[in-house]
């Protein structure tokens, strides 16, 4: 049982932009705040600034927008332009109102918006900008994972993290939407509790637990904390990715 963990924000981590490396960028960003990276710690990186070294931009004067996003915008009180980009993120429209489109993403996971970001992004007014999530965050995860223990010489695991509401409840928390070199949800059916019944349906996701506790570290506004260390966690070490985090869509009980 995990008794204590840390929780370290990289101070004064460089505005991110496209073909930037992330792995020189964590590291020398430790340097300057005198970390050095232990085995087994965790690497929590906010999706944006993946996204951004991914040039994951789309600038919306270039987007063809079609009939169903002109319905849908008029609809839901949104550019349409901005919306057929969410159209063509998306593999399924779940839900709207006036504000807000909630989508299955290509990637499975149910976002409002399908993720796409239009705040803490430089962007011209005459000629404006969005970004998108990562297009493999899996993958994403993985390759800094890999140039990290190339630099550093220690086996480190990586989650990407987002934010979004949930089913509910108020308010946004971080979640992974990409991991790598751990199981990100662990099975503890048949566990015994503390009056020895034997747990029926529980699974734990621990990667959104320690994405929501980055999170709560890089903040939503102006922080510019974009990158968290967690040491302590003893995660147990896979090389699977996040899709065990998603749930099947026939056991989706908020699509109903």
């Amino acid at each position: 049982m995990v008794q204590r963990i840390e929780m370290h924000v990289l101070p004064d981590f460089p505005m991110v932009e496209p073909g930037d490396d992330l792995v020189a960028q964590i590291t020398q960003s430790m340097a300057r705040a005198n970390m050095r990276l232990q085995s087994d710690d965790v690497i929590v990186i906010a999706q944006k600034i993946v996204s951004k070294a991914e040039n994951r931009y789309v600038y919306l004067n270039h987007v063809h927008v079609s009939a169903e996003a002109y319905s849908l915008a008029e609809r839901t009180d949104k550019d349409p332009r901005l919306v057929q980009v969410i159209l063509d993120q998306s593999v399924e429209v779940i839900k709207h109102r006036p504000g807000a489109i909630i989508v299955e993403h290509r990637l499975g996971y149910v976002h409002a918006n399908a993720g796409i970001d239009q705040s803490n992004i430089s962007s011209d007014a005459k000629d404006p900008r969005v970004l998108l999530l990562p297009e493999d965050p899996d993958a994403s995860a993985a390759a800094i994972r890999a140039g990290l223990r190339e630099q550093c010489g220690v086996e480190v695991a990586c989650i990407i993290n987002d934010s979004a509401g949930r089913a509910w409840r108020n308010g946004t928390l971080g979640f992974a939407i990409g991991t790598a070199g751990f199981t990100p949800v662990v099975d503890l059916v048949g566990k015994k509790d503390l009056f020895g019944r034997a747990l029926e349906a529980t699974t734990v996701a621990i990667a959104d637990e320690l994405a929501a506790g980055a999170s709560f570290l890089m903040g939503q506004a102006a922080e510019a904390a974009p990158v968290v260390v967690i040491r302590g966690s003893k995660l147990p070490r896979d090389e699977v990715g996040s899709r065990g985090l998603l749930r099947a869509k026939a056991q989706d009980l908020f699509r109903s």
